[in-house]
């Protein structure tokens, strides 16, 4: 036939198969031939093609009778076009849908009891349907992820609004805890009611794993490498790791990462001696500081994770029941007692490598007391990426050690190292490095320079920037100004002299750019010289703070300075002003640093200074630290220097001076006046040496320079004799030949006292000499 038509037999089975059959079903008579018509029809009773595909078709079946019984069965298939079928069993599509569904799906009544389930979801508990059905939530499934995913079924059957959920369930027989994407949703009647509670959840945690992973590698960007210090960092990396990645972490460095430097290439074989920098074990993130030393290195054997890291250079990954751990263990008694302590199942050590050279290594560890599940594959791709990440951090903050160590010892070495001794000045200063605990060393610097006549160089400088080239550029400048100060410029043309030679300088400087602004360039400087004799201050400043005077009674004011430039501008000249500083009276010399905050603006840093000069203390050197505490109580951004100065004013019995008419006669009357000075002093001692130096002197001043001259004592921890005349030539110190009538006159003053030289002033110059007194 070439109708679709077929012959059963009484059982059912196809007996006859017509072309038209095998068109529309696909199978060849031999294929269908003897089988059952079961075969044909899907679960539901659809007719189903040979590829499996349901069939619109119209089914007749009609029995074949002989003259005393039922012989078989004719089936007569016709097919119905899709679009014109009625017999598409619609009521079995929601129950398909729920029954096929690859998601986990449950409905719940408004108590939260349990109506329906479909086999991912009942699977997923391992129950049946029979078991599940009428029960709660939690009586079915213990845990607080199960009492929350209840309450919000409770919520949504009250409220009617979905609820999205995100909990991390163990369910009965898996070896770890899965995340779970969680949609709780009203299922509502025609009137709007809520009559029943769909639960939706799809198990993600592949994706959830990788989410993980990829926001912890991301926080170690933001959180790691903060502060370009080496133990503190490895502290950020510690308590990035506990708990979320591992149970416990050490991070172990090299010695020489401590100092800054690179360690060798070549790490020893037989044990590698390493320094913990942090250690951290979950306990509500407990320090191992007390069981791990932070100060004192440990030596890991060849047999250590740790080690063995190193050495081939990548990371380890063991559980604690392999052979190599025992035989570690058994060679360190230190992480046998950890091991026993806290009992962990799996590490990983994975090696800190920056610029080709190890500089220490990781340890993680896990304990089956919160992470069940041990260090898999992936878990050693994730703490590479981690430790990848400490490696740069920990590199630039070995840098910055060193280059921090170069500049603190450079700045060091041009600083003061103790206040100053000065018969004219008590001094006491203080310096603060910019940043958290002295993170950085700057440009700030001081100075007091002893100079001729009992008078004294205060200087206070600020260089732009920090680090090495800061201090670089700070010895410079200081350099410049003891070699200026020698010549005993004043200090207005002293400023002018420094900004001609950083102008100079910046001109002469060639190369590329760097876009970076030297630091002499818009540096700042205060220069004041204290005359003991006169009780007066001279100052000029160069785009500086201007000094704080304090008064003997307490009450304190800024001096009333012209403001020159910055250095290295050459634009505007530079003024003095002079200033009594009454006994008993101080000077507050400072940068800017100490004014200004981002809470403080200038006059109010100003005025907290002068209330903090005010409070009482017992030395200068107290007064500095009660002055910082009270200004500087926090880390702050920029370098701070302070410098206080108590004047002493010379008594009237310190001194002697006479005017010398012109002419050569009075050499011996100079010579009397000053032995019989030295009389009334006590220095008969020094009478001889003192009378060769004022012979010679005035001697000079007769011949060469002129009137009007004058002679002048002072006599304080050493005795000065000074010779002033209205020249500006200035004398020189030669080798007289041995047939020379002149030449030997300075060489003797400067063989017979301490130091000797020449200062210009206004109306010509002073020549004098300075020897030591022997003190009884």
């Amino acid at each position: 036939m070439s109708a679709a038509a077929g012959v059963l037999d009484r059982d059912g089975c196809v007996t006859h198969w017509s072309s038209g059959a095998q068109e529309l079903l696909g199978y060849a008579p031999v294929e269908i031939i003897g089988r059952p018509v079961d075969d044909l029809l899907t679960a539901e009773g659809a007719l189903r093609h040979r590829d499996g595909i349901p069939l619109h078709a119209r089914v007749h079946l009609c029995p074949l009778q002989d003259t005393d019984r039922d012989c078989g069965f004719l089936l007569l298939l016709t097919a119905v076009p899709e679009a014109a079928t009625d017999t598409l069993p619609d009521a079995l599509l929601p129950q398909w849908i729920f029954e096929q569904q690859p998601l986990a799906v449950a409905i719940c009544d408004l108590d939260a009891r349990l109506l329906r389930g479909n086999e991912p979801m009942l699977g997923a508990g391992g129950f049946s349907e029979q078991e599940a059905c009428g029960r709660r939530l939690t009586e079915i499934l213990q845990g607080n992820a199960i009492e929350e995913v209840e309450r919000r079924v409770l919520r949504v059957a009250r409220t009617g609004k979905a609820e999205a959920a995100e909990p991390i369930v163990r369910l009965p027989g898996e070896a770890k805890a899965h995340a779970w994407a969680m949609d709780v949703f009203p299922l509502k009647d025609a009137d709007g009611s809520v009559r029943a509670v769909g639960v939706a959840a799809s198990d993600y945690s592949q994706q959830y794993d990788s989410r993980e992973r990829i926001a912890l590698i991301s926080e170690a960007r933001t959180r790691v490498g903060t502060s370009l210090d080496i133990t503190g960092t490895a502290r950020e990396f510690a308590e990035l790791a506990v708990p979320r990645f591992a149970d416990f972490v050490s991070v172990d460095l090299l010695e020489p990462v401590f100092q800054g430097e690179l360690p060798a290439p070549v790490l020893p074989r037989d044990a590698t001696a390493l320094r913990t920098a942090a250690a951290y074990r979950w306990a509500a993130g407990q320090s191992l500081d007390t069981v791990i030393s932070a100060t004192e290195a440990h030596a890991h054997p060849w047999s250590s994770p740790v080690a063995r890291c190193l050495a081939e250079g990548r990371a380890v990954r063991h559980s604690t029941k392999d052979p190599e751990i025992a035989g570690w263990l058994a060679e360190d008694p230190l992480q046998a007692a950890l091991a026993e302590t806290f009992g962990p199942h799996s590490l990983i050590a994975v090696p800190i490598r920056a610029q080709g050279v190890s500089l220490g290594a990781v340890l993680f560890v896990r304990y089956a007391a919160s992470h069940e599940e041990a260090f898999g594959p992936d878990c050693t791709a994730i703490s590479e990426d981690l430790v990848d990440r400490l490696a740069i951090c920990l590199d630039n903050a070995r840098r910055f050690t060193r280059e921090r160590g170069i500049a603190l010892a450079l700045q060091r070495a041009l600083l003061p190292r103790e206040s100053a001794v000065h018969p004219a000045v008590e001094t006491a200063a203080r310096y603060l490095p910019a940043g958290d605990c002295g993170a950085q060393a700057g440009g700030d610097w001081f100075d007091v320079v002893p100079l001729p006549g009992a008078r004294v160089g205060l200087v206070v400088g600020d260089v732009v920037g920090h680090g090495v080239n800061a201090c670089a550029t700070m010895g410079r400048l200081r350099t410049a100004v003891r070699t200026l100060a020698d010549i005993d410029l004043p200090p207005e043309e002293l400023l002018t002299h420094l900004d001609d030679i950083i102008t100079h300088a910046a001109g002469e400087q060639g190369g590329e750019p760097t876009g970076e602004i030297p630091g002499d360039i818009g540096a700042t400087c205060l220069y004041a010289v204290y005359d003991p004799v006169s009780g007066t201050c001279s100052l000029a400043r160069a785009g500086h703070p201007a000094p704080v005077l304090i008064h003997p009674d307490g009450t304190s004011s800024v001096i009333d300075l012209p403001c020159g430039p910055p250095l290295g501008l050459g634009s505007l000249p530079f003024e003095a002003a002079d200033v009594i500083v009454p006994e008993g009276g101080m000077l507050a010399l400072f940068t800017d640093g100490l004014l200004t905050t981002r809470e403080r603006d200038v006059d109010q840093g100003f005025s907290d200074l002068c209330g903090a000069l005010a409070l009482p203390a017992a030395t200068l050197d107290a007064l500095c630290d009660t002055v910082l505490d009270t200004l500087c109580p926090e880390p702050h951004t920029d370098d701070v220097t302070l410098l206080l100065a108590r004047p002493r004013v010379f008594d009237e019995d310190r001194l002697a001076s006479w005017d010398l008419p012109g002419n050569p006669a009075v050499v011996a009357d100079a010579r009397r006046l000053v032995a019989e000075q030295l009389a009334l002093w006590g220095l008969g001692e020094a009478g001889f040496v003192t009378q060769l130096v004022v012979s010679e002197l005035v001697t000079n001043a007769m011949r060469h320079a002129g009137g009007p001259i004058r002679l002048r004592l002072i006599k304080g921890d050493t005795l000065i004799c000074e010779v002033s005349d209205g020249s500006g030539v200035s004398p020189h110190l030669r080798r007289a030949r041995v047939f020379d009538e002149a030449g030997r006159g300075l060489f003797m003053v400067a063989q017979f006292t301490q130091r000797w030289g020449t200062r210009y002033t206004r109306t010509g110059k002073t020549i004098w000499a300075e020897q030591v007194l022997h003190m009884p």
